[in-house]
């Protein structure tokens, strides 16, 4: 392990100037890592090298040749926030959460989360780029827009997913009424006239827990958030985070999934139960051993292997969230498992 913890200063270590609608930052250099911290990783992959997407300053980035050493760059993906961000949500300032990247028809789309934590007044923002290795993303506006006292969902957390018919589709959400799926239209903007639907909750409606969310007075208890959709043999997989990150070794995140034959879903568990009631097959936790709790994670096919990409909180870096890949293995009746 190298300099695992010299990427924590800096990260930190960033140049803001301000105007009156943008910031501008930067980090100061770049450093190679075989345990890179991140938060809410996502991967994509092109012309032989990997990247990695997560929350941080401008959303953070880095690449590798063999998704084993990783080499932090020097600037995030934003080095100019858009000002709309800054407008649209109240307190937002840089910190930007939980990307997700996708290509589609030729050019790179990527979602991100523009939110304060706890609260549901939060926008999924959206950029887009011919290449990855092309510095420069394009503002591509606004996708979606949750507002308090308005919206019983939290605009955070996007996953695009394209369907069978290469319709795009976005997921996103956490806490309140719980995971949101919306038709996206040609320009991956939400299809006019397009009603997010609810397609997962943590539990039933019906059922009240009596334990506080530890974390925030605001969102409740309905803790499910980072949906993730991934196409395998006919199924879509819905995978989600249950209960609660972010509070280092005291976390208790950890990831459920459930699959329908149809994107828009009822996605149900290895039972049958519908994830809108509270259906979900645990399929990773905190083992006590290398890792706390791990959660808010993708899956992907890289050649002929999948597999599943999340933060967990280290035990060994007391409670830090580092990057955790293994690979997908499938059970004879089409469920997915860790080795």
């Amino acid at each position: 392990m190298k300099k695992q913890y010299f990427s924590i200063l800096l990260l930190l270590c960033f140049v803001v100037g301000i105007s009156a609608q943008q910031r501008r930052y930067r980090l100061m250099e770049a450093f190679e890592t075989d345990t890179p911290m991140v938060h809410d990783p996502v991967m994509a992959y092109e012309d032989s090298t990997y990247y990695i997407y997560a929350t941080g300053m401008g959303i953070q980035q880095m690449t590798s040749k063999d998704r084993k050493t990783w080499t932090v760059l020097p600037n995030p993906v934003m080095t100019v926030v858009p000002g709309w961000a800054s407008d649209s949500v109240p307190g937002f300032r840089n910190h930007v959460w939980a990307p997700d990247v996708i290509k589609w028809h030729g050019r790179w789309w990527m979602a991100y989360s523009c939110s304060t934590f706890g609260k549901n007044g939060s926008s999924i923002g959206l950029l887009s780029n011919r290449s990855l290795a092309f510095p420069m993303w394009e503002d591509e506006g606004c996708i979606v827009t949750s507002r308090e006292k308005r919206d019983n969902w939290n605009a955070i957390d996007p996953n695009f997913i394209i369907d069978d018919n290469d319709n795009p589709w976005i997921v996103w959400g956490s806490f309140w009424d719980g995971i949101q799926l919306a038709r996206l239209d040609s320009t991956m903007h939400i299809l006019a006239g397009e009603k997010p639907q609810t397609i997962a909750r943590r539990y039933d409606p019906d059922f009240k827990p009596t334990e506080p969310n530890p974390t925030s007075k605001y969102a409740g208890t309905n803790a499910i958030e980072a949906p993730f959709i991934f196409k395998h043999g006919g199924w879509y997989y819905l995978f989600v985070s249950w209960d609660y990150c972010c509070r280092g070794s005291k976390s208790n995140y950890r990831v459920a999934v459930g699959r329908s034959r149809n994107v828009a879903g009822p996605y149900l568990d290895r039972d049958g139960k519908d994830m809108r009631y509270g259906g979900g097959t645990l399929f990773l936790e905190g083992d006590k051993k290398t890792f706390e709790a791990a959660g808010h994670c993708a899956a992907y096919t890289f050649g002929d292997e999948d597999i599943f990409v999340c933060h967990g909180y280290s035990i060994a870096h007391k409670g830090a969230s580092i990057l955790y890949q293994a690979p997908i293995k499938w059970t004879t009746d089409g469920w997915p498992k860790l080795k």
